[in-house]
């Protein structure tokens, strides 16, 4: 799943460069507000790349899962305020 979210994200930069080349090297020699346009759309694409490639899969850990460490975990959950079931 990594490596697809990887891809996605390179994908899209790739997308985005790309926008932003293709506006201001072709594009804008005959409209400058399409060019624009292009821009402003190549502008919203890395945030939404960044949110794809770190969201969090079903697979992925995350911060608070058990580490499989009972010690490690007994003194997060003690430094956490949590009581661990027995």
């Amino acid at each position: 799943m990594y490596a697809r979210r990887r891809h996605t994200y390179f994908v899209m930069m790739g997308l985005c460069i790309g926008l932003f080349v293709m506006a201001w090297g072709v594009v804008r020699l005959w409209s400058v507000p399409v060019a624009v346009g292009m821009c402003v759309v190549a502008m919203v694409i890395p945030p939404v790349a960044a949110m794809v490639a770190n969201r969090r899969g079903p697979e992925d850990r995350w911060w608070d899962d058990p580490s499989g460490d009972p010690e490690s975990d007994e003194w997060w959950d003690e430094l956490d305020g949590k009581k661990r079931r027995q």
